[in-house]
């Protein structure tokens, strides 16, 4: 299940230039094969959904405030690195941290989106590795990234993953809804909401740097969020 996100852009021009499934995903799907599992896929009706989303949406939003507020305070030093962005949409989040330095790689299952995000970074300048894959079939591979990203996006299952695809002394960012989101707007499905304090118990193995639950603005309406700031220990 995937929390409905609300970021989109001009359409592409046909011609896609970033890489439709990671080497990861690929070994992941031999592996499964082998081992007589179900093949990984890509939800057809999932991403068709997603690229006409993408599709009717024009403009590119900022980066997330919260990932800003992190990055950009004197109060934690994380030094540019090789990051990934989950669920990245049209990539306002990796254009911002390739625009910091980091080798980012940015993964999103609508190819509209992706198409969107690489014309931005080529106006920009910069290199970013997109690649399209189904976030609920990918296997991260391990000890990969110094910062992993998870903005507006609520995959309960892939937390173990985040956790073992960071680099010791590596760190997340991680900022989605609350339940208290359901009493004033979208999404109210509790499956795309943080219960309180769940995001916090989630990284209790991992040394909390920064944490916060409230009625936060990024970028539109205010919404009731939860975000952490946590470092993987050795």
């Amino acid at each position: 299940m995937r929390e409905n996100r609300t970021h989109g852009s001009e359409g592409g021009d046909g011609e896609s230039r970033f890489r439709p499934l990671s080497l990861e995903f690929v070994a992941s799907n031999l592996r499964n094969t082998i081992l007589g599992k179900r093949p990984l896929v890509m939800p057809q009706d999932d991403q068709i959904r997603w690229d006409r989303q993408h599709a009717q949406s024009d403009g590119m939003e900022a980066p997330s405030s919260f990932l800003r507020q992190i990055l950009e305070s004197d109060s934690w030093e994380i030094a540019p690195g090789r990051a990934l962005d989950v669920a990245c949409g049209k990539g306002r989040n990796a254009l911002y941290l390739a625009g910091r330095g980091f080798d980012v790689t940015a993964i999103d299952i609508s190819a509209v989106a992706l198409e969107k995000g690489r014309k931005q970074a080529e106006e920009r300048s910069l290199s970013i590795d997109w690649q399209q894959a189904d976030l609920e079939q990918l296997q991260f591979p391990a000890a990969g990234y110094d910062l992993i990203v998870n903005i507006n996006y609520l995959q309960r299952s892939l937390i173990p993953q985040i956790k073992t695809a960071l680099k010791t002394g590596g760190h997340v960012i991680f900022e989605t809804y609350l339940v208290d989101q359901q009493a004033i707007g979208h999404p109210k499905n509790p499956e795309y909401l943080l219960a309180h304090n769940e995001l916090l118990d989630r990284f209790r193995d991992f040394r909390v740097l920064c944490y916060r639950e409230g009625k936060f603005r990024d970028g539109g309406e205010p919404s009731f969020r939860a975000g952490i700031l946590a470092r993987k220990l050795a």
